[in-house]
């Protein structure tokens, strides 16, 4: 996912602090969803092995089940960043999304 360790001294507020027998060892800073969701459909064009867009329906579908599995679509501006990353409208992932909720 990208996250970063730090010393513990350094955490922020949003980092997470990890303990080992009450003592802190290590801080993790998480990327921010929205780089994550774009680390994400760099795998899956990896694992595709073309850029996205050039998926056929189906298997455009199938990124988008992936995706809403690992939380893709709660990231702010998730359904628009897909869509582009996809070729397609924010409309056609709605629908894509509906219909994964009528199965």
């Amino acid at each position: 996912m990208g996250g970063e360790l730090l010393p513990p001294g350094e955490a922020g507020p949003d980092d997470v602090v990890l303990a080992w027998e009450g003592v802190d060892v290590v801080a993790v800073r998480l990327p921010q969803l929205a780089e994550s969701l774009d680390h994400i459909l760099a795998a899956l064009e990896r694992r595709e092995g073309r850029p996205l867009a050039e998926l056929d329906r189906k298997a455009k579908q199938e990124v988008v089940r992936t995706l809403e599995a690992r939380g893709a679509f709660a990231v702010r501006h998730g359904v628009e960043t897909v869509a582009g990353a996809l070729g397609v409208s924010r409309f056609t992932i709605y629908n894509y999304l509906n219909r994964e909720k009528g199965r």
